[in-house]
C-alpha cells in the first residue's frame, strides 16, 4: 500500500454563479492565479490550463446547472502537477467525450480536455460531481516538442 501523499503547495478555490458570466470570470481568475504562481500568461502551460478551465466551467453552467446553485473551481499546484477541479450540482450523468459530426457546433469540449490532460476523471459528491484534470507542469505536447527539439541538436 502506498502511504505517500502529495500535499498541494498552493491552492485556489472559488465559487461562481452558474452563468456564462461566472464561467468567464472563472477563466480570468484562473489565468491570473497561474501567473501569480509563476506560470506566465501566454505560456503553453497557462494556455492549456486556461483552455481546460474554460471548457469545464462552460460544461458546468451548461449541463450541470441547477437553479440557485453555484459551481466551484479549485486549482491545486504541487511541484509536479496542476490539478484543476470543477464541481457542479448535477451528478446524474457522467461526462463523456462525444463524437460530433463535422458540421456540429458543439460537443468538442471534452475532446480538447482529453487531448490536453495527462489524466482526467469524475468524482461523485453528495450533491453533484467534480470533474478533475491533472496536468504535469508542462503539458504532454510541450514535453514532446522539447524532446523533439533536443534530438535535432
Amino acid at each position: 500500500m502506498n502511504t505517500e501523499t502529495t500535499t498541494p503547495a498552493t491552492e485556489f478555490a472559488q465559487r461562481f454563479t452558474s452563468t456564462r458570466r461566472g464561467a468567464r470570470l472563472a477563466r480570468h481568475l484562473a489565468v491570473h492565479q497561474l501567473n501569480g504562481w509563476g506560470i506566465p500568461y501566454g505560456s503553453d502551460a497557462s494556455d492549456a490550463a486556461v483552455q481546460i478551465v474554460a471548457e469545464l466551467a462552460a460544461n458546468a453552467v451548461t449541463h450541470g446547472r441547477v437553479p440557485g446553485r453555484d459551481f466551484e473551481l479549485r486549482l491545486l499546484l504541487t511541484e509536479t502537477t496542476l490539478r484543476i477541479e470543477v464541481s457542479d450540482a448535477r451528478g446524474e450523468s457522467e461526462p463523456e467525450p462525444g463524437a460530433p459530426t463535422p458540421d456540429s457546433e458543439t460537443g468538442r469540449g471534452l475532446l480538447l480536455v482529453v487531448a490536453l490532460a495527462n489524466d482526467w476523471g469524475m468524482t461523485p459528491r453528495v450533491i453533484g460531481k467534480t470533474v478533475w484534470v491533472e496536468l504535469l507542469r508542462f503539458p504532454r505536447y510541450v514535453v514532446a516538442s522539447i524532446a523533439k527539439n533536443s534530438s535535432n541538436v
